[in-house]
């Protein structure tokens, strides 16, 4: 059936903001999307209505407990575990994995080895080589390659050894939109005896993940990536998760996943997630699709897979064409999310955003933070690459009006 592009418009109040009654393109979505109603109603109505801590009797405090309770098992569906026990919530990404890699710590030995890939995000890289600093671990770094844009299994092989204890791993890369064979790369690193935290941060705005399927002992996303609020999940085996040493208050429960919560957590914004989820849902119904909250998950991330693929086929088929430009990432569609990076022979990336900004375009430039990446592919430091992100809500106009945009400023 046709993408209900304009029904779902209509759920993001944002994308009707002008300024100074100039239209703003959302092509700024790698770096965080807008949320639609659903998510905006559902933390006005926390405050409203549930505005109150957790664990006493009164009325307010066991709608709290229920709403916890309830975000959790949706986030559990949602990345395709049975278990909400598998589920943390968090402030954001880098602060859980930081959490969990000083908890992880106590279960290697100075000499035990990790290994990092060229393409992650910084938020999947610090926390593991200051685990190593700290530990006497050894750092093996895995590259990236220049061709396929994602990691091969023949570069992993050679690393692996019977040292081998963490493969810190990138789903999608937040620079070159580069998509990894996750459950490949994690099935190769388990046998050899490692432990696989997978950042999905990118990954998780465009394809629906399945934690199950692909085997990963942690993997980690932000709601604020997905049309939701800024926090962090990550999700961990509960084998796993029940044999770390959980850095908490003494008196903090010891049941998961409560014993990674530090302090209150942040329930007007786990109220938020809930109606992003519940979206999803809506837009699952308005395309026809029925089943269990699992199965209108899939079918919601169907069709807006399918309507982003279309654009970026679009977006893409203009930029390779413009002169001077290089693309940070691969020409088609194949194993890539809708992230697309370039570089321009004459025009600074900063440079570019700029114009683009001005003429209502948002768009980011820079490494952003994706440090690895940009060393491995020579970038320059100060500048980086002019960076674009797709999301759902976009339209095969402003794909057009962006490719415009773009060719007229570096025309000049």
């Amino acid at each position: 059936m046709t993408f209900p592009i304009e029904a779902v418009r209509q759920q993001f109040p944002s994308l009707a903001t002008t300024d100074d009654g100039q239209r703003r393109i959302y092509f700024d979505n790698a770096a965080g999307t807008q949320v639609p109603r659903h998510t905006i109603d559902r933390i006005v109505d926390f405050f409203h209505r549930y505005n109150s801590n957790t664990g006493v009797f009164n009325p307010t405090s066991v709608e709290v407990d229920a709403l916890y309770d309830d975000a959790v098992a949706a986030m559990a569906d949602f990345l395709g575990t049975p278990d909400p026990g598998e589920v943390l919530i968090g402030a954001n990404m880098t602060t859980l994995t930081y959490q969990l890699s000083r908890s992880l710590a106590h279960q290697f030995e100075a000499g035990d080895e990790i290994i990092i890939t060229r393409m992650e995000h910084e938020g999947n890289v610090s926390p593991w080589l200051q685990m190593a600093e700290d530990n006497g671990l050894v750092v093996k770094w895995l590259e990236f390659d220049r061709d396929t844009w994602r990691v091969e299994p023949e570069l992993l092989e050679p690393l692996l050894s019977d040292r081998t204890k963490l493969l810190a791993l990138n789903y999608a890369s937040n620079l070159t939109g580069g998509v990894n064979d996750v459950k490949a790369l994690t099935a190769m690193a388990q046998a050899a005896g490692a432990i696989v935290y997978v950042d999905a941060v990118q990954y998780a705005s465009h394809r629906l993940i399945d934690v199950k399927d692909l085997g990963c002992d942690f993997l980690a996303c932000s709601p604020y990536k997905f049309y939701g609020p800024h926090l962090g999940v990550v999700y961990g085996k509960r084998a796993r998760l029940e044999s770390l040493r959980a850095y908490k208050l003494r008196c903090a429960s010891n049941d998961l996943p409560f014993r990674f919560s530090l302090g209150t957590p942040a329930f007007e914004l786990i109220a938020g997630l809930m109606g992003t989820l519940e979206y999803f849902q809506w837009l699952a119904s308005e395309i026809g699709c029925s089943g269990d909250r699992r199965e209108l998950f899939e079918g919601a991330y169907a069709a807006m897979g399918a309507h982003e693929d279309a654009l970026s086929e679009q977006l893409l088929s203009g930029l390779v064409a413009m002169p001077g430009l290089t693309m940070k990432g691969a020409s088609t569609l194949t194993h890539r999310v809708a992230t697309f990076s370039f570089t321009h022979e004459r025009h600074p990336a900063s440079a570019i955003a700029r114009q683009l900004s001005d003429a209502g375009l948002y768009c980011h430039w820079g490494d952003n933070y994706a440090f690895e990446v940009a060393k491995a592919l020579d970038l320059d430091p100060q500048e980086g690459v002019l960076r674009l992100g797709i999301g759902h809500y976009n339209t095969e106009g402003e794909v057009a009006e962006a490719l415009t945009l773009i060719e007229s400023v570096l025309a000049a």
